[in-house]
């Protein structure tokens, strides 16, 4: 294939834009955009949960409408963040928190609407600048991805999640353990090559291998919903007042367009590199307006720049995490590591497909067309927030109560919708506890989520690369570089320490071998040595079940493991000698995880719900049992009357029965029961086909 000019590749974004604008495309991108401004606006669920609830709806849509609705709600949820952190205090999702500064402080003045405006506005700089860029990278990263050959991509996968690993944590080899273990959870299923049974227990449902729904539901909503669970409501109720002058906020931004551009490129490139996100972004483009500011004496104080600078910083940051996603398969942030699952989910291999037209078999259009998504998606929200703010302001008084039964009825519905099986319930449950000790212990998450996906390409790479070069590809200068990239952010990290260390004229334990500064409770190191040797176990069993297996099928599985359990054990090792020798305290065998404490009765009582609903579904399935779970969450714990309680029952379950069973015709479970009275009493079928008979 000829390659094309600039301007024959810039004639593809018309179509892009154009089919955003269809009517199916436009209807799902909306529902995105109104899902996603609700998340925003109410703190607790945050961008990778809710994405990762959404995923399993969009199987039966083609990727237009599918991006469409993913890329509405994320691209929203951090604005409609920005609303609730500047009325409340409380940030709506986790990159909205440096708006509170100087954004709260405003409204407290009486200046609410003014903040907001300049918020908004600046939101909607930031993500039109990102965008634009994304569309240039397009142009740029065409010919660099299509010279790319299939070790490159290898190791490009490799350095995804060592960036993501080394950049997201506190303690490297935490994230790099567990980066490895999801590259080792990807191996379970059959070999596509050999068709050999890896880690299957002879199990017909694990030949598909573990599925990244039900994994990244687990991970990421389960332990949303047992902070959400520790509180009856969501944010502290104070009256914001009546919001105005909103307009006065948008002049501000205007009369500070230069620092919105500079603080929207700052984030752009921040979200180019892998592992760093909007929760850095913002930080960095605050910093750079505190150090521009006209008058520093007013910053904290409710200085409008400070309030101008995250605001444009969050969607730049999202547009610009979409490049490498885009253009080279690594995610720049989590919510982009979970969108790089949907790019798999619906048959889309990011790299030269994406960048080639239609005609050459690539999905050029769909690459403008996100860029649009973007775009409109935030023009959409920014105009609608300044016309009701408000009304959207109320929407904030809703108890995290009244919305954890539909977070968990979605959780099932979205698990199940994966392969129909509900042995995928039982996988979301199990992530779900290992999901909940990773945050609790400070394991990060995003790293298992990009193993989990990246896996399969790592290996299908890897053994085209050896059969089209052999093992020479392991010289090519190209591939020296990355390996050298990668070892610098994996040693990044330790440099940085040692400076600071040598900076302070004091030395911290040998064995303290990441940048963690500080030893946890013993409790807490007996917790995290805990989950390091269940790790290091299944690490040994990999190995171990691979004998036999030929040469192809063992050398990732027993490859990583081999090095991820040598990350494990530097971890162990420097849990091991702080319980031991930097804190030479007496082990309290009543409190093995004081971090579990606070949370423990809302864990207990959310895993009790989550472990009854279960059951439920296994008896009565779907249609049975979601009406049974809402009703006596509402009315037992939502402590809602029981008209109300009826009416919301009836029509949350009128719609989920509209969109799930009659509209994606999603075949539902019956139950265990309703079989068992079908097989004794068949005439009593027609009266209970209703419930998916």
């Amino acid at each position: 294939m000829t390659d094309l000019s600039f301007f024959e590749l810039l004639a593809y974004f018309p179509a892009g834009f154009a089919s955003v604008f269809s009517l199916d495309v436009f209807g799902w991108m909306l529902l995105g955009i109104f899902i996603g401004f609700f998340i925003g606006l109410l703190p607790g669920l945050g961008g990778p949960a809710a994405l990762a609830l959404i995923i399993p709806f969009t199987y039966q849509l083609d990727p237009f409408g599918a991006f469409g609705l993913l890329l509405g709600l994320i691209s929203v949820a951090m604005t409609a963040g920005d609303i609730t952190a500047i009325l409340f205090g409380i940030p709506g999702v986790p990159e909205s928190a440096a708006t509170i500064i100087d954004g709260h402080a405003l409204a407290k003045r009486g200046q609410a609407g003014r903040a907001l405006g300049a918020s908004l506005s600046a939101s909607l700089i930031g993500a039109l600048f990102g965008a634009l860029m994304l569309a240039v990278a397009v142009v740029i990263m065409r010919p660099l991805v299509l010279s790319i050959g299939y070790a490159e991509f290898f190791m490009l996968s490799l350095a995804g999640i060592s960036f993501l690993a080394s950049l997201s944590s506190v303690a490297v080899f935490k994230g790099l353990a567990i980066g490895a273990f999801g590259i080792a959870l990807s191996m379970i299923g059959l070999d596509p090559v050999t068709s050999v049974e890896r880690y299957t227990f002879d199990s017909l449902f694990l030949w598909d291998g573990i599925g990244f729904v039900p994994a990244v539901l687990g991970l990421f909503a389960i332990p949303e919903l047992i902070d959400m669970a520790q509180g009856k409501t969501r944010i502290n109720p104070a009256s914001a007042g009546k919001i105005s002058n909103a307009f006065e906020g948008v002049k501000d931004t205007f009369r500070n367009i230069w620092l919105v551009l500079r603080c929207s490129a700052i984030s752009t490139y921040i979200g180019i590199i892998p592992g760093m996100g909007a929760s850095i972004a913002q930080w960095v483009a605050y910093g750079h307006a505190v150090q521009t500011a006209r008058d520093r004496e007013g910053i904290g104080k409710g200085a409008v720049e400070g309030i101008i600078g995250p605001g444009a910083a969050n969607n730049a940051t999202m547009s610009g995490g979409l490049i490498p996603t885009i253009g080279f398969g690594v995610p720049g942030s989590p919510q982009n590591a979970i969108l790089l699952g949907a790019f798999i989910i619906h048959g889309l291999v990011p790299g030269p497909a994406m960048l080639r037209p239609e005609a050459a078999g690539g999905h050029l259009t769909l690459t403008f067309a996100m860029v649009a998504m973007i775009i409109t998606s935030n023009v959409i929200v920014v105009f609608g927030s300044l016309m009701f703010l408000n009304h959207i302001a109320k929407i904030a008084y809703i108890r995290s109560h009244l919305l954890i039964p539909f977070i968990i009825a979605l959780l099932f519905v979205g698990s199940f919708a994966a392969k129909f099986s509900l042995y995928d319930l039982a996988v979301t449950l199990l992530f779900g506890l290992l999901g909940w000790a990773m945050e609790r212990l400070d394991w990060p998450r995003p790293p298992l989520i990009l193993g989990l996906v990246l896996g399969a390409l790592i290996e299908n790479n890897l053994f085209l690369a050896i059969s089209s070069d052999g093992y020479s590809w392991m010289l090519r200068p190209s591939v020296v570089v990355i390996f050298a990239l990668i070892l610098g952010s994996i040693g990044y990290p330790f440099y940085k320490r040692s400076r600071r260390i040598r900076q302070r004229g004091s030395a911290q334990p040998q064995f303290q071998s990441n940048t963690e500064s500080k030893p946890g409770s013993p409790g807490e190191e007996v917790g995290n040595l805990t989950l390091a040797i269940a790790i290091l176990a299944v690490f040994a069993y990999a190995i171990a079940a691979s004998y036999g297996w030929p040469f192809q099928s063992r050398l990732i599985p027993v490859s990583v493991s081999i090095v991820g359990g040598c990350f494990v054990l530097i971890q162990a090792a420097t849990h091991l000698r702080r319980m031991f020798i930097v804190r030479r305290e007496i082990l309290d065998l009543t409190a093995i995880m004081p971090k579990f404490e606070a949370g423990a009765r809302a864990g207990v009582f959310i895993w009790s719900v989550l472990l009854g609903s279960l059951g439920l579904i296994h008896l009565l399935g779907f249609i049975g049992a979601i009406p049974i779970i809402l009703f006596t969450y509402l009315k037992f714990r939502g402590s809602l009357s029981l008209l109300w309680t009826l009416v919301v029952v009836g029509i949350a379950c009128f719609t989920m029965y509209y969109l799930f069973v009659d509209a994606v015709k999603m075949p539902v479970p019956v139950g265990a029961l309703v079989e068992f009275i079908i097989q004794r009493a068949p005439e009593l079928s027609p009266y209970l086909s209703w419930m998916g008979v």
